[in-house]
């Protein structure tokens, strides 16, 4: 299955790149996303081309951890819900409640 999301794996100890188009291609995930979740298409806006060997070679080191889309089985139901919340030094809030969410 194609992959299309990709993220920068925290917990990556020290590897040897040796390419230098994969180097190039972790510099530029570092100075824009950090350890954020990203896509190839942001790679794209950013000016990146000729990059999948570079990120397939940065995968196969554990680098970047690559994250394809979830399946789910025929005829399921799917549902997703998120808040936006506040952290507030005595206090927890959640904006996003309300009669319309």
């Amino acid at each position: 299955m194609e992959c299309s999301h990709y993220m920068k794996n925290f917990d990556a100890g020290f590897a040897p790149i040796r390419a230098a188009k994969s180097k190039q291609l972790l510099t530029t995930i570092n100075e824009n996303f950090g350890t954020l979740a990203f896509c190839r298409r942001w790679l794209d806006r950013l000016g990146e081309d000729k990059y999948m060997m570079a990120l397939k070679n940065l995968c196969d080191l554990g680098v970047v951890d690559p994250y394809p889309p979830l399946c789910d089985q025929r005829g399921s139901y799917v549902a997703q819900f998120e808040h936006t919340i506040l952290l507030r030094p005595t206090c927890k809030e959640v904006l996003t409640r309300g009669d319309d969410f």
